[in-house]
């Protein structure tokens, strides 16, 4: 939902309030913040857009912009861009529009009729879809079962302290803040991780579709059941390979002991088709295991492609995602 109060996910920056009264009826403001710049002069360069409105620079405020990811949203490639309003009178959000060289486009928050009303001090996250990639070189590799939406923190490689918010604010008086420019506060390395899991996903699909059948095969006892992973690799005339070095377990899936899980399986684009067969156990049986699920039905593989390195994740679909509920309950009820 658009607007929702930052209860949760990363820390916002917060600057000192300040206030500013030109007459119009909104304006486009680049801002942001350093992870740690409450005080100080903050310098940047405005864009055509932005400089023909104003050149005047200014420490902080009149919000300040920091960059996250809720687990929920991490699927789906969605980010939220947290503004908290640093003033003492509430403005409105007309429009929020997040630029960084890792990224093909501006990512953009589908603002709705009207704006969004952001109170003084109480911050606020924006959803913003993500574009396509910006590729370049490979950027160094995440790995392990950690790497997911809490994991590079502190990354800053491609071009992330680049990052920097547009904003389109009002107030009820219609009153309009003077910009301020700074780089957009990415203490995560959201967008870093982002970028280097898509285009490890965009050079894996050019070598094989990789998927999970939609059936799920429960054993008599209910305890375990086997997930197939389908590989099909790119029609003959492809080029290149990948390697799936290892497949990890998630907060919901554990690998059945008695069949391990393979690795270092090669895809080689124009080869036959192939699925493996993956023997899963719940991995935790307490009474939130199902309920609180955000990432657990999204198969982590170690891949190397391309020059890259790093997690493929997959995801189960609606319907694998619901059995997978249904025997990881069951099965934890046998316990």
């Amino acid at each position: 939902m658009d607007g929702l109060p930052v209860t949760r996910g990363l820390p916002v920056t917060r600057g000192a309030a300040s206030r500013w009264g030109l007459r119009a009826a909104a304006a486009t403001v680049l801002l942001g913040t350093a992870a740690s710049c409450s005080t100080g002069t903050v310098g940047g360069t405005a864009s055509p857009a932005t400089a023909a409105a104003s050149a005047t620079s200014i420490s902080t405020g009149p919000v300040t912009a920091e960059i996250s990811q809720f687990r929920d949203n991490y699927s789906k490639q969605i980010i939220e861009i947290q503004l908290t309003n640093t003033t003492g009178h509430a403005l409105t959000v007309l429009g929020a529009e997040l630029t960084s060289p890792l990224f093909a486009a501006p990512i953009t928050w589908p603002a709705r009729t009207g704006g969004i009303e952001l109170p003084p001090g109480q911050p606020k996250s924006l959803p913003a879809p993500l574009p396509a990639p910006d590729c370049g070189s490979p950027a160094a590799p995440e790995t392990g079962p950690g790497a997911g939406p809490e994991a590079g923190a502190g990354a800053t490689s491609g071009g992330a302290g680049d990052a920097r918010v547009s904003l389109r604010l009002a107030t009820p008086e219609g009153a309009v803040p003077v910009p301020a420019m700074a780089p957009a506060a990415d203490p995560f390395g959201v967008l870093a991780r982002n970028n280097s899991e898509l285009c490890l996903a965009r050079e894996a699909s050019a070598v094989a579709t990789i998927a999970l059948a939609q059936d799920l095969e429960v054993a008599a006892d209910g305890r375990t059941a086997v997930v197939r992973l389908l590989l099909q690799p790119r029609a003959a005339g492809g080029a290149g390979e990948l390697v799936i070095d290892r497949i990890e377990e998630t907060t919901l899936l554990a690998e059945a002991g008695q069949d391990p899980w393979p690795r270092s399986v090669t895809v080689r684009a124009g080869g036959a088709p192939a699925e493996v067969r993956l023997g899963i156990r719940p991995s935790r049986c307490d009474p939130h295991a199902v309920a609180e699920d955000k990432v657990g039905t999204l198969l982590p593989l170690q891949v190397s492609v391309a020059g890259r390195e790093g997690i493929l994740k997959i995801d189960a679909g609606n319907q694998l995602r619901n059995r997978i509920y249904d025997f990881v309950t069951k099965a934890c009820g046998r316990q």
